[in-house]
């Protein structure tokens, strides 16, 4: 087993440990959705809600790894694969970390969810950032457009165009930690940065398109 799917599943184990103690502590009505605000808009029953999250941590493992064997271009996840280990990693550490505000909140501490919540869609989008970067083409992860599936060129160029979009998003949301609204602002920025790398890969393919030609004609 390689080290960093030890730690996820690790992190995994650790969030239902983590379940089965709080447990007595919930509610009976467990807060689990916040608005944009803050304030609580929607509840789950204390069983539902002291264990969701373990489980669906536990489910999206699963899928990262099961994914990957079924995947018609497989074999190129072995050139990213150390860095696919460790984004696996970071979205368990990422869920485990959200687990632990909203079980703090539910137990009476009080903070500004937002501030908190910064660091940790900072540190993600910036490592989607790296992983972007190395990303081969597959069709699961990564920036998967008919165009960067079609060709491997304009894979490339998209994904180090979104590289630097989610690199900078990151460091959009870590300054939420000082300033909450730019916590709001790292969001808009993944979501622009979603929609350019979409048009951007369909104007690099229909480029490449255009240049094909040319380059027949010459060899004539």
């Amino acid at each position: 087993m390689r080290k960093f799917q030890a730690i996820a599943i690790a992190l995994v184990a650790l969030s239902f440990i983590t379940a089965y103690a709080v447990y007595p502590l919930m509610p009976s009505r467990v807060a689990s959705h916040w608005g944009i605000n803050g304030e609580v808009n929607g509840y789950m029953p204390r069983d539902v809600g002291t264990y969701f999250m373990p489980v669906l941590g536990a489910a999206i493992l699963a899928l990262m790894y099961v994914l990957p064997l079924i995947d018609p271009k497989k074999e190129n996840y072995r050139k990213f694969q150390a860095e696919y280990d460790e984004l696996v990693a970071m979205i368990i550490a990422f869920m485990y970390y959200i687990y632990l505000l909203t079980l703090a909140l539910n137990m009476g501490y009080a903070f500004n969810l937002m501030q908190f919540l910064a660091p940790a869609f900072g540190a993600l989008f910036l490592y989607v950032g790296v992983v972007l970067s190395k990303a081969k083409q597959n069709w699961f992860v990564g920036i998967r457009t008919p165009w960067t599936l079609s060709s491997e060129k304009v894979w490339d160029r998209t994904h180090a165009l979104g590289s630097k979009l989610f690199m900078a998003a990151g460091v959009v949301a870590l300054m939420g930690m000082v300033l909450p609204s730019m916590f709001i602002a790292a969001i808009a920025a993944v979501i622009a940065a979603a929609v350019a790398t979409f048009v951007y890969s369909y104007v690099e393919y229909r480029r490449e398109k255009k240049e094909k030609p040319g380059k027949r004609a010459r060899k004539k």
